[in-house]
């Protein structure tokens, strides 16, 4: 008989000690859960936050190229805008020498 009964309160120590662990591993089941969910928000933040800061860069890139591209382009108009005034007075001059020297002498 007493082997009878400390077989079954060594089964129901068993059974409870099985039970409070199944507890714990619900618990710390839940707790790297949720470890797991802040970890992924946080990850999406940051990487939110990476791409933000790309997409300002990008922009940023962008306007200085067209704000470099407007300013060459100013300075070529104004570089041929010098050039062909040079080339008409070289053209007034040469004409007007041709002219000197095709003129009678007195």
């Amino acid at each position: 008989m007493k082997s009878r009964l400390f077989a079954l309160l060594t089964a129901v120590t068993l059974a409870l000690s099985l039970a409070a662990c199944g507890d714990s591993a619900k618990e710390v089941a839940d707790k790297a859960a949720a470890a797991t969910k802040a970890a992924a928000d946080k990850a999406a933040a940051a990487a939110k936050e990476a791409a933000d800061k790309t997409a300002a860069a990008a922009k940023e890139a962008a306007d200085k190229a067209a704000a470099a591209t407007t300013d060459a382009a100013g300075k070529a108009m104004d570089a041929t805008k010098d050039a062909a005034g040079k080339a008409m007075t070289a053209t007034k001059d040469g004409a007007a020498k041709a002219a000197d020297s095709m003129a009678p002498k007195k």
